[in-house]
């Protein structure tokens, strides 16, 4: 039986995973679920799967979980420094690390060691502390699968292949709610309409960033960092309908390119079933798409956030922390009606022209306290400019 760990279990990457476990349930053993305030949810995952340790970061949540809980045979923890003592005496074959935010990357750091392979959803952990997790994916011998459909695609393209031979890397965005809007009915744009994603179905946050296409900045930023290849290697094309993930062209004249439909269950899948050993139920090829693929170039007037791929640091720098804190405090603001939509570009691009911002390009994390402090730092000064 592989053993298996999820980090946040109870968002959509974690219940997707549950959902494909379910269905093969006598080959998987859950040693550990998290989530930070859907106890009800967890418990009810953890009695279905038999799942005998939970941990619940919620103050408020763990208490009404340790009160309500009347299973003795499930314990029931309020942080992930106890991840060492749930998984002292075990090895975990699989880890998906699925948990939202900057809150997503200390329990990743800690889970590292215990695992053989680590699956990770989270784009604030790769963004902002890849090289912390690098040292320690090296160190402990642990395999790492990137999540993101984009980069599951260009890591299963890649297939071991030298890096040298990688001329260049596209990935592909929808577009979002607004590729097709006129640029003079931008200031007009509404929270709703923000929300409104026209091929996948996601959680408010990303779908802001998708429709400011600060997601796919953040997606080329990973993809640097996870491949280890320049910025000028790397480029995003519109394409409407999300079925090319990526495509790479190689050195020896070789051009690649992965499709899969619009369903983040397929990667997610393939990150468990490394051998091709278990089939996955999905659609026909749809070669009316394949017919009218039509890639364009993204309309910098309309998504200006695009433009800082050329002001990035190619080393690893806590300037990506900035960049990640001040984006999330602006959807933030957005989200709670204290801003418009073109303000979260406006200010964004903005702040990170500052002067004490911009030294941070030179520095790299050198560990997780450094990141955190930072973050704060820049989610107090990225609110006085919503007032």
């Amino acid at each position: 039986m592989k053993k298996i760990a999820i980090l946040g279990s109870t968002g959509s990457i974690g219940t997707i995973l549950l959902n494909i476990i379910k269905k093969d349930k006598k080959n998987f053993k859950i040693e550990l679920i998290s989530a930070n305030k859907n106890y009800k949810k967890l418990i009810k995952q953890a009695k279905y799967f038999n799942v005998k340790n939970l941990i619940i970061t919620n103050q408020e949540s763990f208490l009404k979980a340790k009160k309500i809980n009347k299973n003795k045979n499930i314990n029931i923890y309020n942080n992930f420094t106890s991840i060492k003592e749930i998984l002292k005496n075990t090895k975990i074959n699989y880890t998906m690390s699925a948990i939202t935010g900057f809150h997503g990357l200390k329990p990743t750091l800690n889970i590292i060691k215990f695992t053989r392979m680590i699956a990770i959803a989270n784009k604030e952990s790769i963004i902002c502390g890849w090289n912390l997790i690098h040292k320690e994916l090296k160190k402990f011998n642990t395999v790492f699968i990137p999540v993101d459909s984009e980069h599951f695609s260009i890591w299963s393209l890649i297939n071991n292949s030298n890096k040298k031979n990688i001329e260049k890397i596209y990935i592909t965005a929808s577009g979002g709610p607004f590729n097709n809007l006129p640029l003079k009915k931008f200031t007009s744009i509404t929270k709703t309409q923000a929300l409104k994603h026209p091929n996948w179905l996601m959680g408010k946050k990303i779908s802001i960033d998708s429709s400011t296409m600060m997601n796919k900045l953040f997606e080329l930023i990973e993809a640097k960092k996870i491949f280890n290849i320049n910025y000028n290697q790397l480029d995003a094309l519109i394409h409407s309908k999300s079925y090319i993930h990526s495509i790479i062209k190689f050195s020896n004249g070789l051009i690649k390119l992965l499709a899969h439909d619009t369903d983040m269950k397929i990667p997610i899948f393939n990150t468990l079933y490394q051998k091709n050993e278990k089939p996955i139920k999905t659609k026909k090829i749809n070669f009316e798409i394949l017919n009218k693929l039509n890639f364009n170039k993204i309309n910098l007037k309309k998504f200006p956030v695009m433009k800082l791929i050329k002001k990035l640091p190619n080393k690893d720098s806590l300037f990506e922390t900035i960049l990640v804190s001040a984006n999330d405090t602006l959807v933030e603001n957005f989200l709670n009606n204290k801003i418009n939509f073109l303000d979260i570009s406006r200010i964004l691009l903005k702040l990170l022209k500052y002067k004490e911002f911009q030294k941070y390009k030179l520095i790299s994390p050198s560990n997780i306290d450094q990141i955190i402090s930072l973050n704060k730092y820049v989610r107090l000064k990225t609110n006085d400019l919503c007032v």
